[in-house]
């Protein structure tokens, strides 16, 4: 114990003093692991700061200490007395709707929100004016006052001051919304804001039986101490059909902090393949500094330093350069949710105050010690093996041979244990468990590539180029920069054309296929009364149509199979189905655009149990089969369904589908609007201007998506998204960037030493440039064509797999993509090699 002790402090002493030189050799190593360590840092630090601000904030958030939400009726007067027993209460309604010109000229889908005097119960509505809001919402005779987003006013051309229509009542819009304190709770919506007053709401007639509302009722607890999940079990209990959706204050928007939850994890998985190919030029930047040291290791072992001292001298070393480059990497990580809050406050309140987040740097810093160790600890080893006379003798260490094995067990337990905390820190512990399967099996591929890459140079026929028959020897020759550079390469290479490709074909399919598949329009909250009048209408305005009209109800899922829905294990990707209400139909036939998966339809003129027909993949992603039975509160009535089939459902069409399909005896004599859609190929924007103008004019209470516009507000998300990806992809492709470079510090002695020879025997500076470019431009293609068949199989299982979207091979995205990527890595390569050229032969030549 004492021996060990002795040589560790001998060891400790050693490497303090050589670090006093400074840390020459390592600032490639630090590059790669403060990028890792700080993506990995900057993204869970930025998800734990919007998550805390959801929770910390969640008063605001959610406008009160509980909301209970309502789809198609409002509470009964027991249940109105139930809430206000715990507080104050306040009462809003959501629904979407055509605002439109006085003159007809135009109109607008807009999400209408209707307030009462209460609201809000928890910060403060800010408009612009900055007057009180019931000021602002106030009627002036049979002119109700609104408020509306900026967007309403650009998209419209119209000022505040200026009149809308809006069902059958005129609105005066008296501002702008500034912040919207709830806006986040009440979830994503696709057209501009409208607010207004709940009087307002029920003067312009778009609450009718059937009609798609949100009734959401806010408390602000008398008693700051009331335990909301108390209040939530004896609601369930007293009021067990009432069918509504419960939150508290601490889960205000969970739809978001789940979103968050799962990119933050997407962007973590990204950042770890950045700190793993980085992990490449971690081992590189080794193997070389190992290489400059190798008269001090010869001198230390000369002298009677055993291995083990040497080894734990420059493990030291590397340790310390790694906690520095780890600490850096915290740095970024810790002060991103500041510079991350000043872009998101107007739409979260985040802080802007320096907040340390542990557990995310924690996380960080761990990543970064395992690929420290799981990368440095094999150079070591074969450091260890090479004796001091070999070190004296030969240009620097070659890696021939494997390390020995306590070397290559402590690289499978880092690695293995990198694995374990990256599966078991993710939410969707299958896709992580994949990624990290093909990013393993892309290591194993590209030592395969190096290897057919080498092996096609050793066989190639007798060039007579001597620049490309030096650039060919070099690529199959004892020690040559194939293996490292291909794997520094295409892993970052492939990672960049996946990324691209997944965005050019969503792209593609938002803007291209999908508009042609997709309906023209979609007809919501048609009345019972109104169907026949609006089908006559539509056909004249649209003879060459199609025009398909469905019920529509709305409905919660309560139970599967008698159990209720928050007790069953459901896989994160199946959740969706469960939250919140969904839409619900009835039909005698199968729809047109379905098939059957298993199961059989129900008869025309059945007249049994209610049954109901399941989307197939949603179904499965819950656990159910045909028999089992689902609970669904519908209008606040529970209905028991027996499950009689499954059917293959297309959502990429946008035409009308629905997870759930039941039998026309479920709902026998149930109120209800209907849904229609509008599919005419032939149809301009003209005829399409045409009818949204006239149905809006004719059928005020009805509302008219044009799916076109729909379509565009999620490309522009996707956008967003994509420049998020895209940030990570840059990541991922500069630590390519700093492992070739590594990869080239590795092999600078040697082709130091050859370009030394070669000069001494005639070839030119000019001729060597050209071997190194040859050599680069050869490894590069080789690799690219990896990068683009690998990145190309990783888009399309995403796309065929986990998107359900068709996936085609885009040349124009791909081949940009690694042009780009090759010009600027074989660029700084050959920057790096430019030095070795002007060395000084004399020197060179005394040591051999």
């Amino acid at each position: 114990m004492t021996g060990s002790l002795t040589r560790l402090s001998v060891a400790l002493r050693i490497a303090l003093r050589e670090l006093r030189g400074g840390l020459k050799g390592f600032y490639i190593f630090l590059a790669c692991i403060a990028l890792g360590t700080g993506a990995i840092a900057a993204v869970n630090s930025v998800s734990g700061a919007i998550t805390n601000a959801i929770s910390s904030e969640g008063r605001t958030l959610l406008a009160g200490d509980m909301r209970f939400e309502l789809d198609n009726r409002e509470t009964t007067a027991e249940e109105r007395a139930f809430l206000e027993r715990f507080g104050d209460v306040s009462v809003s309604t959501n629904l979407r709707s055509m605002a439109r010109l006085a003159d007809g000229s135009d109109q607008s889908l807009v999400e209408i929100k209707a307030v009462d005097q209460a609201y809000p119960l928890y910060g403060r509505l800010t408009a612009e004016p900055d007057l009180p809001l019931n000021e602002l919402l106030a009627p002036e005779g049979d002119v109700y006052g609104a408020l509306v987003a900026p967007l309403l006013l650009e998209r419209m051309n119209i000022k505040v001051g200026d009149d809308l229509l809006v069902g059958n009542a005129r609105f005066r819009i008296t501002g702008t919304i500034a912040n919207e304190p709830d806006a986040i709770s009440d979830g994503f919506g696709f057209a501009p804001r409208f607010l207004t007053s709940r009087d307002a709401l029920r003067a312009s007639g778009l609450i009718a039986t059937g009609s798609l509302v949100e009734h959401a009722y806010k408390i602000r607890f008398e008693n700051p101490d009331q335990s909301a999940a108390a209040i939530r079990t004896e609601a369930e209990r007293d009021f067990p059909a009432a069918g509504w959706s419960i939150r508290a204050s601490d889960r205000a928007a969970p739809a978001l902090a789940e979103n968050v939850e799962r990119f933050s994890q997407f962007l973590t998985l990204v950042g770890l393949t950045a700190l793993i190919v980085g992990g490449v030029g971690v081992a590189n930047a080794v193997r070389a500094f190992l290489d400059s040291k190798r008269t001090v290791i010869a001198t230390l072992k000369c002298v009677g330093a055993p291995a083990s001292v040497v080894v734990m001298v420059y493990l030291i070393q590397i340790t310390l350069v790694a906690t520095l480059g780890i600490a850096l990497g915290l740095v970024l990580g810790a002060i991103a949710p500041m510079i991350t809050a000043s872009y998101l406050r107007g739409v979260l309140p985040i802080s802007t105050e320096f907040t340390l987040y542990p557990r995310a740097l924690s996380l960080a810093g761990i990543f970064g010690l395992l690929v420290t160790f799981a990368f440095a600890i094999l150079p070591l080893g074969h450091a260890r093996r090479v004796p001091a006379t070999a070190l004296f003798r030969e240009q620097g260490f070659e890696e021939s041979g494997l390390a020995p094995w306590p070397y290559i067990v402590t690289m499978v337990v880092a690695l293995g244990a990198m694995a374990a905390l990256a599966i078991f820190t993710s939410e969707q512990q299958r896709i992580a468990t994949i990624f990290l399967a093909a990013m393993a099996a892309g290591f194993v591929l590209l030592r395969l590539v190096a290897y057919l890459i080498a092996l096609a140079a050793k066989r190639s026929p007798r060039i007579n180029s001597a620049a490309l028959r030096l650039a060919v020897g070099n690529i199959h020759r004892p020690g040559a920069l194939t293996p490292a550079v291909t794997l520094s390469l295409g892993l970052g290479l492939s990672l960049l054309v996946a990324l691209a490709l997944i965005d050019g074909n969503l792209r593609r399919e938002l803007t291209g296929n999908l508009p042609e598949r997709a309906p023209n329009f979609f007809f919501v909250d048609i009345q019972g009364s109104e169907v026949e009048r609006f089908r006559q209408v539509v056909e004249g305005l649209a003879p060459k149509g199609k025009l398909i009209e469905v019920p529509m109800l709305r409905g919660r899922v309560l139970e599967l199979n008698g159990i209720d829905v928050a007790k069953v294990d459901v896989p994160p990707e199946g959740r969706w189905v469960l939250r919140g209400d969904r839409g619900l139909t009835y039909a005698r036939n199968l729809p047109e655009n379905s098939s059957l998966a298993e199961g059989e339809w129900w008869p025309t003129d059945y007249a049994g149990e209610p049954l109901v027909s399941f989307s197939e993949e949603e179904g499965r992603e819950l656990g159910l089969k045909i028999g089992d039975t689902i609970t669904v509160n519908v209008l606040g009535r529970n209905i028991t369904a027996r499950l009689a089939n499954f059917r293959k459902v297309q959502w990429e069409s946008l035409s009308m589908n629905f997870v759930m399909i039941f039998s026309p005896n479920t709902f026998a004599g149930a109120p209800h609007a209907w849904l229609a859609t509008l599919i005419d190929g032939d149809a301009t924007a003209g005829d399409e201007a045409t009818i949204l103008g006239s149905v809006t004019q004719q059928f005020p209470t009805i509302t008219t998506v044009r799916v076109k516009d729909a379509i565009e507000v999620v490309d522009k998300l996707v956008g967003q998204l994509a420049t998020a990806i895209r940030a990570a992809a840059a990541i991922a492709l500069i630590a390519s960037v700093l492992v070739l470079s590594g990869a080239l510090a590795a092999g600078n002695r040697a082709r130091t030493h050859d370009a030394v020879i070669l000069k001494t025997l005639g070839a030119t500076r000019a001729m060597l440039i050209r071997a190194f470019t040859y050599e680069y431009m050869l490894l590069g293609t080789a690799t690219a064509v990896f990068a683009l068949a690998s990145g190309g199989g990783i888009a399309w299982f995403v796309l065929t797999r986990i998107m359900k979207l068709p996936s085609a091979f885009l040349p124009d995205v791909a081949v940009s993509t690694i042009v780009i990527a090759l010009v600027v890595t074989i660029g700084i390569g050959l920057a790096g090699t430019w030095r070795i050229l002007g060395q000084k032969a004399a020197p060179v030549l005394r040591e051999l």
